[in-house]
């Protein structure tokens, strides 16, 4: 009887301690396991390794789940989803390889695609971002300009350098449409600021229509345009998509049908 009431004891006191623990997935779980073990005789140790495997399996999807929605990256673009087919030119080998981190995100190396407007470097990028998310990679998408206009707004209240270390919480830093930025709209040399920053140290991944002989549009001075360069491709691998537009390509009609001749 003391046995009895020992255990109704223990059972009301436990969901109190794995809260204060902060142990959701086990104080969900243990009353179901509990009766598992007791019904087929679990040694004590088989129990607790049940439970500690279900709290860390959870715990490791929320994360997942919670870097996915810090990254920003676009909904639906993943690499299952890419057609490389339409992108001869790009190894899907090659890309499965980045996905899978290949080293190249650990030693802050950087990834550019180029080509016109539609072509998926965009898409194909962002599936790169969340293949690394999920190997545990942090990443964050961005639109360049509206990065720049974030890193300006920091320089104007004297805090650039703590929001340039809010980026380093993230492994790649994707940088989308760099060539929309224009000097004359705006000042960039903050973007300059930013890559120096990340040179070797974190990754930048960057998607531009125009080559780099159009980047003098982007940065103050043709000094700082080769120098941002240098850094951006000095560790890098770059992928050129010069295909035809894929919306264009989707969005023509189709041959049309004629009527068999008599």
């Amino acid at each position: 009887m003391n046995a009895s009431k020992t255990a109704s004891s223990e059972s009301a006191r436990l969901p109190l301690m794995l809260t204060e623990l902060r142990l959701p997935t086990m104080k969900r779980l243990w009353p179901q396991l509990a009766e598992q073990a007791n019904r087929e005789g679990w040694p004590a140790e088989r129990f607790l390794a049940g439970l500690l495997e279900h709290e860390i399996a959870e715990r490791e999807a929320r994360r997942l789940q919670r870097n996915r929605a810090n990254s920003q990256l676009p909904a639906g673009k993943t690499l299952d989803l890419f057609e490389f087919d339409a992108v001869p030119a790009v190894s899907k080998a090659h890309v499965m390889a980045l996905a899978e981190a290949d080293g190249w995100i650990g030693q802050g190396h950087n990834l550019l695609a180029f080509g016109p407007p539609g072509v998926g470097k965009t898409h194909l990028i962002a599936g790169i971002g969340y293949a690394l998310i999920d190997r545990g990679y942090k990443v964050l998408f961005t639109r360049t300009g509206d990065l720049v206009q974030r890193l300006q707004a920091a320089r104007r209240d004297l805090r650039l350098p703590a929001e340039l270390a809010k980026l380093e919480r993230f492994d790649l830093l994707v940088l989308d449409d760099l060539s929309y930025v224009r000097r004359d709209q705006a000042e960039t040399s903050v973007l300059f600021e930013l890559i120096a920053e990340r040179y070797e140290q974190r990754s930048i991944a960057i998607t531009a229509n125009t080559p780099f002989s159009g980047w003098d549009a982007v940065f103050p001075d043709k000094a700082m345009t080769i120098a941002a360069v240098d850094r951006l491709v000095h560790h890098a691998t770059i992928l050129e998509m010069n295909v035809e537009s894929y919306r264009r390509r989707h969005a023509m009609p189709g041959p049309r049908h004629h009527a068999d001749k008599k």
